[in-house]
């Protein structure tokens, strides 16, 4: 399209998503895309080396999984019973975008939490033999609700 600028680029986590690729970034100049952002906002991605090594851990993981879930919230509406999400956002600084209270309740439960489908917690190993962890969250349904906010908006300065 004449008004992309430069190249596109996709992001290591990227995936389907409505519009655009989620994960995907479009530069534009002259154009607004509705949906380009996609409806995932929130969704990430981190893998973190630590200073282990693969004679570090036992021969089976199968008692790490169970500490991770308790840890972790992880599905559809899932969160934690204790809100840790003021403390957490005071550090971090508290989004721009204005929640309505019901979006501020589901954001201090699930604040920290895995989210459902393709996101996943992994311990893994690299060619070095150093264990990795990765990390690939949802934005748990916040994120689509922002985003079809902003894609009436993006909408709505074209007409």
């Amino acid at each position: 399209m004449p008004f992309v600028l430069g190249h596109v680029a996709l992001m290591p986590d990227a995936h389907l998503g409505i519009g655009a690729a989620v994960g995907s970034v479009i530069p534009t100049r002259g154009a607004i895309i509705p949906s380009a952002v996609g409806v995932d906002i929130g969704c990430g991605m981190i893998a973190t080396e630590t200073d282990l090594t693969a004679s570090n851990l036992p021969e089976a993981l199968d008692a790490l999984m169970p500490l991770v879930e308790q840890a972790i919230p992880a599905g559809v509406g899932k969160g934690h019973v204790e809100p840790c999400v003021d403390e957490a956002l005071a550090q971090l600084g508290r989004p721009r975008t204005a929640l309505s209270p019901s979006q501020e309740t589901t954001v201090a439960t699930q604040f920290g939490t895995l989210g459902s489908g393709n996101h996943f917690v992994e311990v893994c190993l690299d060619e070095r033999d150093r264990v990795w962890t990765v990390l690939h969250s949802g934005s748990r349904g916040i994120g689509n609700q922002l985003a079809k906010r902003h894609i009436e908006m993006a909408k709505a300065t074209s007409r």
